[in-house]
């Protein structure tokens, strides 16, 4: 990779880390689901209608609009607004590699080898140690809903890999469309219109702000870039980075919020960084007749959270990024070239 492109994966992992910090600056004028609709909600519009058509079969933008937008974000955000600080969601949110391999080898045949058992144990590991640093200053519940996020955002990156959407941005877009009208009718259900309307008639210029972070700059920007990069260079090249979002997340609310980190939450975060990048990098094993493997998804990105995050191979999800597992490689002519693309040349591929 270029020194331009290892700076722009650098700038979107730092990107997708703020982002936890921005969302709990966001929980502050907005109630939580009010708050994820409003996200996708600016996301949607208009770049709606500057990415062209859907590239994918609609069921796969709703089936991951519910999943990652309602469930995955609604859950994330609940769990932050009842106490989950932001750096340590931005770190527990990473066991979604975990949960994608255990839904990949139950809907997608991928088997996982001993390496990737190895590394989702020792993200376990990681997660039990952070739980139990979390009960003695936290809320469990708040940390509970953060996990319960992770989980609906491996369910997603299973759904992105079987919609193997050939735009990250264009399935992006399209997939924040479907979480808003289900978003605001859970906050009036839950929330309540007199809170709902408090929020908006006190929006002032920081949730103006919060609200352009969230929705442009970690999911137009962030999964714009992160695609571009994904296009250009090899997954296992790009992923790698979407590691630093937890340092980023960790460090900016130590930083910005105040956030103390203790020595266990540092022993947490070294598990839970070193068993996700075994659990996504290690080979797998497919089953005889079974799909293809996962890729992860975004987001994130909180990223993914919003946003934050995630990359895949084949399109991003969700807020932060998060790696993946390389895809196979294609059949090569003697150019270097897939097979059937020998002539083609495009612009971008030209050196500058």
């Amino acid at each position: 990779m270029r020194p331009a492109h290892l700076a722009l994966a650098a700038l979107v992992a730092a990107v997708w880390g703020v982002n936890f910090v921005v969302i709990e600056i966001g929980l502050d004028h907005f109630p939580p689901l009010l708050f994820s609709a409003l996200r996708f909600l600016a996301a949607a519009l208009p770049a709606v209608f500057l990415v062209g058509r859907p590239t994918v079969a609609w069921k796969w933008i709703v089936a991951v609009g519910l999943v990652l937008g309602v469930a995955k974000f609604g859950l994330l955000f609940t769990g932050m607004d009842l106490g989950a600080p932001a750096g340590l969601s931005s770190l527990v949110l990473q066991v979604q590699a975990v949960f994608t391999a255990l839904f990949a080898f139950a809907a997608l045949g991928e088997r996982p080898g001993r390496l990737k058992l190895a590394g989702m144990g020792v993200a376990l590991v990681g997660i039990g140690v952070a739980a139990a640093d979390e009960g003695g200053a936290g809320t469990l519940t708040g940390f509970a809903l953060v996990i319960a996020a992770a989980a609906c955002w491996g369910v997603s990156n299973v759904l992105t890999r079987k919609a193997s959407p050939p735009d990250a941005l264009n399935f992006m877009v399209w997939v924040s469309v479907v979480p808003v009208l289900p978003l605001l009718g859970l906050s009036l259900l839950l929330e309540g219109p007199d809170r709902d309307l408090a929020a908006l008639r006190g929006l002032d210029w920081t949730g103006v702000g919060v609200i352009v972070y969230v929705a442009w700059i970690t999911t137009v920007f962030g999964f714009g870039a992160w695609g571009w990069l994904l296009r250009r260079h090899p997954a296992s090249a790009v992923a790698p980075f979407s590691l630093l979002v937890p340092v980023f997340g960790m460090s900016s609310a130590a930083l910005v919020l105040g956030e103390g980190v203790s020595p266990a939450r540092w022993c947490a975060a070294a598990l839970l960084v070193g068993g996700v990048a075994l659990t996504s990098f290690a080979p797998g094993r497919r089953a005889t007749g079974g799909a293809g493997g996962a890729g992860g998804g975004a987001a994130g990105g909180a990223g993914g959270s919003t946003g934050g995050a995630g990359g895949s191979t084949g399109g991003a999800t969700g807020g932060a990024g998060n790696p993946v597992a390389p895809p196979e490689p294609a059949a090569v002519s003697s150019t270097g070239r897939p097979l059937g693309e020998e002539r083609r040349t495009t612009r971008e591929e030209r050196p500058v």
